[in-house]
């Protein structure tokens, strides 16, 4: 006759309690036709039951596994406008290279020229708060700066660093002087902080052009970043793969191949042009290559995350053109730095 259960024992069967267990024997688990019990409303929920069988891998978190079955759209590959981009970086390199052959004067209004559009386009793409004020503070810097490059005695860095500090401080009191207040001052005040390095930049090829091998310096390293530009394009006109991204119309071959072309053409102008050597010009040729084409490369990057974001993009060509435009303006500083390597032939 079985024992009678005492009342501590009903108690316990009472709230879902196994009388064994309380009395140290081994917990009755739940049939296996029994559904698991529901743990609240506080549950973790295994996301991994919300994949496809054939997508399902044990090994995977929950949260790789959610973003794996959340794909981004991939955005298509626009072979007109990579062609375009290639033939404005073609057009850059010219301009730059004829102009170098000019005296430093009239060649500050080729530069001068650039730093324009270079702000214009930047200004228009990125759409940063306030965007007269940043624009024309980064023009009254651009004139600063190719008007002491062209008359500081001796030719040297040290006006431009005085130019730069001039910009910032012209955009903060642009700033102040704001009918809309404080709004997004901090953004605004980067973008004009990015405009006045680029400008700046840009015009050290002026300082650069007033000393010996100069010209010469300047071609090569021109040459080499612009014929990385124009690869790169050319094979996302033609051969985008892999895509460095999906959101990212641009390919990974290119950016390679743009690079290596960079450094040959870069080492083919050192061994043509009088008083500098083949192997310390390429090295010099690839620093301004790898720069350029990063430089392109996070544009594009920053027009997708400005879209994903549900920004209005500006006219798409403008948006497209700041890439090779802001190549080229900020990986000018490399042939002045390369300046002194170069005309040693080290």
């Amino acid at each position: 006759m079985p024992a009678t259960p005492t009342d501590a024992d009903d108690d316990w069967a009472r709230f879902g309690g196994d009388p064994a267990e309380r009395r140290g024997g081994p917990r009755r688990g739940p049939e296996p036709h029994e559904p698991a019990p529901r743990r609240g409303r506080s549950a973790p929920v295994d996301l991994r039951d919300e994949l496809p069988p054939e997508e399902y891998d044990p090994e995977l978190s929950d949260e790789v596994a959610a973003a794996r079955s959340r794909e981004l759209p991939t955005v298509p590959v626009r072979r007109l406008l990579a062609l375009a981009m290639a033939g404005l970086s073609f057009v850059l390199t010219v301009a730059m290279v004829v102009g170098s052959q000019l005296a430093p004067a009239p060649y500050a209004f080729v530069v001068f020229a650039v730093q324009l559009a270079f702000v214009v386009i930047w200004t228009v793409a990125s759409q940063p708060p306030a965007p007269r004020i940043v624009a024309v503070v980064a023009i009254l810097a651009a004139l600063g700066a190719d008007l002491v490059a062209v008359s500081a005695n001796p030719a040297s860095l040290g006006p431009l660093v005085y130019v730069t500090a001039g910009g910032f401080v012209a955009g903060v009191l642009g700033q102040m002087i704001r009918p809309a207040g404080r709004v997004r001052v901090t953004e605004s005040l980067g973008s004009s902080l990015v405009l006045v390095l680029g400008v700046v930049s840009i015009a050290s090829l002026v300082v650069l052009k007033r000393e010996p091998l100069g010209t010469q310096v300047i071609n090569a390293i021109v040459i080499g970043a612009g014929v990385a530009l124009v690869a790169a394009h050319l094979f996302d006109a033609g051969l985008p793969v892999p895509r460095v991204a999906p959101t990212v119309p641009r390919g990974g071959l290119g950016i390679v191949v743009g690079g290596m072309l960079g450094t040959a053409a870069a080492g083919a102008a050192g061994y043509f042009l009088e008083g500098l050597e083949p192997l310390p010009t390429a090295i010099a040729g690839l620093a301004a290559a790898v720069i350029a084409l990063m430089v392109d490369l996070s544009a594009d990057y920053s027009e997708s995350s400005r879209q994903l974001a549900g920004i209005a993009p500006a006219l798409w060509l403008v948006r497209h053109m700041a890439g090779p435009l802001s190549a080229f303006t900020l990986a000018a500083p490399v042939a002045y730095a390369a300046s002194t390597v170069l005309a040693r032939g080290l």
